[in-house]
């Protein structure tokens, strides 16, 4: 089985504040007497569903087109965190991510926030605690993913929690909707958009999970 974790684009959703709104607009339509529809968009890199990489917040990083797709695609442990967690701490990592988590996904109560078709944004959201993330970066996780559009505490001041993980070449994924996924094991299929030019800080991004063979 598949599941699609991706957040579709509109404006009605939210963005981080401070970040781009989102306007999806028509240049020319059939409806208008041109000869195709045509598209305009225009949202930031780090809008929905989308991969961080460490070029976001460290100067001369590698850029989201250099990350290597066998980080990007590869077996995954959806992590289920009670609801009324309002952050993922190093206990909860030490107990439920094993050494054989590469990459790890982690459910929170944020994803009931994508069944409300609205952009207002949720400060109050579940992130991942800087020493649990310090514990996934020993153990040698290469991926970690959180359903809301940032893994670190609102308005964190330097940003402790992104660094840890994008220094040590972690790639973040931010925005899935893993509402309707059980905890467990899957194969992750996530492909960031191939954007060369810009700051390469991120790209939106088309991520699946599909059951494993048994």
């Amino acid at each position: 089985m598949i599941y699609d974790l991706s957040i579709p684009l509109s404006s009605a959703i939210p963005t981080y504040p401070g970040d781009p709104e989102i306007e999806i607009q028509a240049w020319r339509s059939l409806s208008n007497g041109d000869g195709a529809n045509v598209s305009v968009l225009r949202f930031g890199a780090h809008t929905g569903t989308h991969v961080d990489a460490p070029a976001h917040f460290i100067e001369g990083a590698p850029r989201v087109g250099s990350l290597p797709l066998d980080v990007l695609i590869g077996d995954a442990e959806v992590i289920e965190v009670p609801s009324n967690f309002n952050s993922i701490d190093l206990s909860f990592v030490r107990e439920h991510c094993t050494n054989e988590s590469t990459r790890v996904l982690f459910k929170t109560r944020n994803s009931a926030f994508w069944k409300t078709s609205n952009a207002h944004f949720d400060k109050d959201y579940a992130y991942l605690e800087l020493e649990a993330a310090k514990h996934l970066v020993e153990q040698g996780v290469r991926l970690v993913g959180i359903d809301y559009l940032s893994i670190e505490k609102f308005a964190q001041e330097g940003h402790p929690t992104h660094l840890a993980l994008l220094s040590k070449a972690v790639i973040i994924v931010e925005g899935l909707n893993l509402s309707e996924v059980p905890p467990g094991k899957y194969e992750l299929i996530c492909l960031p958009l191939s954007i060369s030019s810009g700051l390469g800080d991120g790209a939106p991004a088309r991520v699946v999970v599909r059951t494993l063979d048994h």
